[in-house]
């Protein structure tokens, strides 16, 4: 299971410097100004997210526990419905999506909060 996050991670940090450099480079003259701040958000909260769960693998190869693995699926959970509707909303200008955006942080804090009772229970 480390390697599957530490690999998520890495590719989750890809996406968000290739989708911040396509926002900037491409999106920031054609979306409103609104809407390009929507997905700047989404790439704002993208990659310190793919950063955790490389951190939550690091941590995996440490020790493995059933918090350390909560805390890595519910960092991706986020990165999807928070960041991946936050994308789609600064593309489309879909309002409805932004329906999405809070579970996807509510599973960003209870990730973190995973980690931190998994790292406070080390030995």
């Amino acid at each position: 299971m480390p390697r599957l996050f530490i690999s998520l991670g890495a590719l989750n940090c890809l996406l968000s410097v290739a989708l911040g450099a396509f926002g900037a480079h491409m999106l920031e003259v054609r979306l409103a100004p609104d809407l390009f701040a929507i997905y700047q958000k989404a790439s704002l909260y993208h990659m310190p997210h793919g950063l955790g769960l490389i951190l939550v693998g690091m941590l995996g190869l440490h020790k493995d526990s059933r918090l350390i693995r909560a805390s890595g699926w519910l960092l991706l959970v986020g990165i999807l419905l928070f960041c991946g509707s936050l994308y789609t909303l600064g593309l489309t200008g879909i309002r409805t999506l932004g329906i999405i955006t809070p579970f996807g942080g509510i599973a960003f804090l209870a990730g973190w909060l995973c980690l931190c009772i998994a790292a406070w229970r080390l030995r």
